[in-house]
């Protein structure tokens, strides 16, 4: 079974990010390194080739200035390849647009299953995942906390606020899933070498039939108009027991709407 993983290379999360002046959006020139939520679909990808017995993991991923350093990090983990789409026209794309792109490369590898993570830790949109799927004309399904592939047939358990759904959708799919769906396994030090040798295949738009009226910041739809501090977080309130402390927990939680 051959499975293609969407992978996003971020800003180091250790370093403050900055953000250009005149778009609201992430400066993105320096090293960029694998986002941490996309580790799980990498290891979901690779048990799930494991148990079919045989294919490939192929890794699928958008950066500028042909930015590699996340995509070795994956590689290390045992993926066989991947595909980089790195182009200037790229620069300001939003979901859709990004969407669009990935779902063109993927059509490329041509694979049974695409994992992705369910949403990005620099961006938090959560749509891509869905559009991507959307693109391609493939079922999909979001928040999974447990997938298995038999049969032609994608088994997944979905979170929910309740619990989870048990769906099933045909392959070819795509999923995405939370956090803790799996324990990513750290690269070793044979797998940090051998990723060095394993082919990364550099594309521009105009390799996946795209032109720059789709993409970049001329295709987006969406458009970040201002940027502003997060609110600090207040005092609390602080209620002193005179044996009416229940009353006053009630009272609160009223207020709240909660009861």
């Amino acid at each position: 079974m051959n499975v293609v993983v969407c992978v996003k290379q971020i800003p180091d999360p250790a370093n403050p990010g900055k953000l250009t002046s005149d778009t609201h959006t992430i400066v993105r020139d320096g090293k960029l390194i694998l986002d941490d939520s996309d580790a799980y679909g990498v290891e979901m990808a690779l048990q799930l080739a494991d148990a079919a017995g045989g294919g490939e993991v192929t890794l699928v991923s958008m950066a500028p200035h042909g930015e590699t350093s996340g995509l070795r990090t994956a590689l290390a983990m045992g993926a066989a390849k991947a595909i980089l789409i790195s182009d200037d026209e790229l620069a300001g794309s939003d979901a859709l647009s990004t969407a669009k792109v990935l779902a063109a490369a993927i059509r490329r590898a041509e694979p049974d299953l695409v994992i992705a993570a369910t949403e990005s830790t620099d961006g938090y949109t959560g749509t891509t995942p869905v559009q991507v799927a959307e693109v391609l004309g493939w079922p999909s399904v979001s928040f999974v906390k447990k997938v298995a592939v038999a049969d032609g047939v994608v088994k997944a358990d979905r979170q929910t606020e309740t619990g989870y759904d048990s769906v099933e959708v045909p392959l070819p799919a795509l999923v995405s899933v939370t956090a803790g769906v799996v324990e990513p396994r750290y690269p070793s030090f044979k797998g940090i070498m051998a990723a060095k040798g394993k082919p990364v295949e550099e594309l521009r738009i105009g390799d996946l039939g795209l032109d720059a009226s789709q993409v970049g910041a001329a295709g987006a739809r969406q458009q970040v108009v201002s940027v502003e501090p997060a609110e600090a977080r207040k005092a609390g309130e602080i209620a002193v027991d005179d044996g009416d402390g229940h009353e006053k927990i009630v009272a609160f939680l009223e207020q709240l709407k909660v009861i």
